[in-house]
């Protein structure tokens, strides 16, 4: 509360002998007094008993206390964000309708806000007004400079009553909040998708625009987030930065680590998002949506050219290089390209010989998933591939592609010396070393 909360203010001038100021001290105690003394002709002052700010305007230190109290009064109906002042919620209004009535005279930027301005002038005039005493950093702005002290003291003054997390900015901690209460303020004009945060919306409309500002200065693949280059990058220097205390396996990915920690603890992650329909649960609100449409069969994201379409975003992008011939993945051995990440990763096994899939029956190991899975059904005796004519079943679909051919009488493979075809490549390979006179097999 103010000291003095009479709403009026009273001007020295009017009291011209001592005895008129005698009575006055009668009126406010002598520290009061001493405040007014301290102004210009002893203007009333009005202050703040938290922090001790004064004020010449009652009105004034009114709107100071909501900084003490959190009271944000004013606020805003297309996102419902608050603020303490009018004057605030009418600067944030212009970030909605595009208002930017400031305009810099040198490069003819324009911006919201008169203080921002005022700040990006002085990268025209190159004036840099505060600096830090403790590593000489210095800011144009002083609550930058106040901010930047925080990583020097490690001092986190802002506290979440939730978690009790702490934070070295009061932004941050607003932010951390809408963990707790699921708020999503900022909405895709496009396709409705609603974020948490402005900076992951802004990632978001890449995906509409289409563009992709950060380049991998290796392979030129493009992405739309500075986050997922970093992460490429990794594939190139196969850095593994995240490592497991407990097992020491290591991880390319900080949350590839902490999905692998629930094995040792089991426990779930404490955000999850389980399907209604198979019980399939997810860390994150966005894999659920994009899992129940392998349910409901929807694909939103369509091609323009062939009007194939995709359950996610990066499948049609990954598909709109076989129309464009793009490959943007190359290999550093022998300059072959891929489409896709994935594929150069595979092929990285042709020259390493790394095999890392394993079977647990007989130990045979292979360089694919793929040739994996095929293997243990010589185990398991399962043939999933029927031929309709004849019911013959095989292990392998090739096996029923190559099979068809004895239906169909098709003989794709053909001699360019003699001009015979056949049913199967090898057969062809055999017939070749008729003309080459190659004998490969010795008696022995």
């Amino acid at each position: 509360m103010p000291e003095w909360t009479g709403g009026r203010n009273y001007n020295l001038k009017n009291y011209s002998t001592q005895n008129d100021l005698s009575s006055l001290e009668k009126t406010f105690t002598q520290g009061t007094l001493r405040d007014k003394k301290e102004t210009q002709y002893g203007k009333m002052v009005f202050r703040c008993e938290v922090c001790l700010a004064s004020f010449k305007l009652f009105e004034r230190l009114r709107k100071h206390q909501r900084v003490h109290s959190g009271e944000n009064p004013f606020k805003c109906d297309i996102c419902q964000a608050s603020f303490s002042q009018s004057g605030y919620l009418k600067s944030h209004l212009r970030t909605h309708i595009g208002e930017k009535p400031f305009k810099c005279d040198i490069c003819e930027a324009s911006f919201c806000q008169s203080g921002t301005l005022k700040i990006h002038l002085r990268t025209h005039s190159g004036e840099i007004t505060f600096k830090c005493d403790i590593c000489q950093a210095s800011f144009r702005e002083s609550g930058t400079l106040k901010r930047h002290l925080r990583t020097h003291s490690g001092e986190k003054p802002f506290k979440c009553d939730i978690c009790e997390a702490i934070f070295s900015r009061s932004g941050t901690l607003k932010g951390h909040l809408r963990t707790h209460s699921a708020e999503k303020p900022f909405k895709c004009d496009f396709c409705e998708a609603s974020f948490k945060w402005s900076e992951t919306l802004k990632s978001h409309l890449r995906t509409h625009s289409g563009e992709n500002p950060f380049k991998c200065d290796i392979c030129e693949a493009n992405f739309s987030r500075s986050g997922t280059l970093k992460r490429h990058l990794r594939i190139h220097s196969g850095e593994k930065t995240f490592k497991c205390d407990i097992c020491q396996a290591i991880f390319s990915r900080s949350g590839h680590l902490k999905r692998h920690l629930t094995t040792h603890s089991g426990e779930k992650p404490f955000n999850v998002f389980k399907c209604d329909i198979c019980q399939a649960i997810f860390s994150q609100s966005g894999n659920l949506n994009r899992h129940l449409r392998t349910h409901s069969g929807e694909k939103p994201f369509k091609c323009d050219i062939c009007e194939a379409s995709f359950i996610e975003c990066k499948n049609l992008k990954i598909h709109l290089r076989t129309h464009s011939g793009e490959k943007p993945f190359k290999c550093d051995i022998c300059q072959a390209s891929f489409s896709r990440s994935f594929n150069l990763k595979s092929h990285l096994r042709t020259h390493t010989g790394e095999k890392p899939f394993k079977c647990d029956l007989c130990w045979a190991s292979f360089k694919w998933s793929g040739l994996l899975k095929t293997h243990l059904r010589t185990h398991s005796g399962e043939r999933t591939f029927k031929c309709d004519i004849c019911e013959a079943s095989f292990s392998q679909s090739g096996h029923l592609k190559m099979h068809l051919r004895t239906h169909s009488g098709e003989k794709t493979f053909k001699c360019d010396i003699c001009h015979t075809s056949f049913r199967h490549s090898q057969t062809l390979k055999s017939h070749l070393r008729t003309h080459s006179g190659e004998k490969p097999f010795k008696y022995m």
